[in-house]
């Protein structure tokens, strides 16, 4: 009788220690997220309280965006991947990915498989939605894979339903409840498409001011150093090929300095830097996906 009582004494312990491991588990990811939040706080301690909101994928949209007209370029080809470069940087930030271990052969970050460290929701429609195909997939894929497979390129007709469809509208929607844009339909002649320009402009101004900071008055000529959403969202800018947008109102001089600063961040090798301590694999594995010649 002793015995099954100790026996049954050490399954509640072993239970406790479960949900205990378990709401740890939970409150870390909580922080991770609240931290996530009082760090894009802290960047703008002046700016709106819904800027600091925003996810990357919503800010390069912004920077993309025609403030009067209300879309992206029709000739700008990149966005669609970069913003799902994004969404793997966002969801790694927030704690819910990461690569693979190197293992003893040492894979390069290419090479290595995304996997998912955490599947509890967001709270954002788009990034669960990706983090839910990773997670339900096996085998794991890499983050050129995803990146092809959430842009709907891929020639496998089995694996199109990974595709993430109208994530520009449903972004700028996003930017519409934040007060950022608004919505309006513009006639093409042919057809009709809803538009979203600018209604706050002093948010987009606010980002477009954090992204010159970054490379002129504020540059610290070390990326180990730099806000790693911010470090991301100049990357990402750049390949999603609407950084143009932010250095567009420079002086002559100031644009030459800060073009030279960002192919300094360009020539970085991805490998070498995820290396460095505290340095997030994943964001630079994105990286490495949009810079590798």
């Amino acid at each position: 009788m002793t015995s099954l009582t100790q026996r049954g004494s050490g399954l509640v312990q072993r239970r406790t220690e479960a949900s205990r491991s378990a709401a740890d588990k939970e409150r870390s990811l909580a922080e991770e997220d609240e931290h996530a939040t009082e760090c894009a706080d802290a960047r703008d301690d002046t700016g709106d309280s819904k800027e600091a909101r925003l996810t990357l994928m919503e800010e390069v949209l912004l920077l993309g965006l025609k403030d009067r007209e209300g879309y992206t370029s029709f000739w700008n080809d990149c966005i669609s991947s970069g913003l799902r470069g994004c969404m793997l940087i966002e969801l790694a930030l927030r704690g819910r990915l990461q690569l693979e271990a190197c293992g003893m052969r040492r894979k390069g970050l290419l090479a290595r498989k995304v996997i998912c460290k955490s599947d509890a929701p967001t709270g954002d429609v788009l990034l669960d939605e990706a983090l839910k195909h990773i997670k339900d997939t096996q085998p794991a894929e890499t983050v050129q894979s995803w990146i092809e497979l959430l842009s709907g390129e891929t020639w496998n007709p089995l694996k199109l339903h990974y595709q993430l469809r109208n994530v520009r509208e449903r972004l700028a929607k996003n930017l519409v409840e934040k007060g950022v844009l608004t919505t309006e339909k513009q006639n093409f002649l042919l057809f009709d498409m809803t538009t979203h320009p600018l209604t706050n402009g002093n948010i987009k101004q606010r980002l477009i001011k954090k992204v010159q900071e970054a490379v002129l008055d504020k540059w610290v000529n070390d990326p180990n150093r730099m806000d790693k959403r911010l470090l991301a969202l100049i990357f990402l800018a750049h390949s999603s090929d609407v950084l143009e947008n932010a250095f567009a109102p420079l002086l002559d001089d100031q644009y030459e300095l800060a073009m030279k600063r960002v192919r300094q961040l360009l020539e970085l090798q991805p490998e070498g830097e995820s290396a460095k301590p505290n340095a997030n694999e994943l964001l630079w594995a994105v990286i490495a996906a949009f810079t590798k010649s």
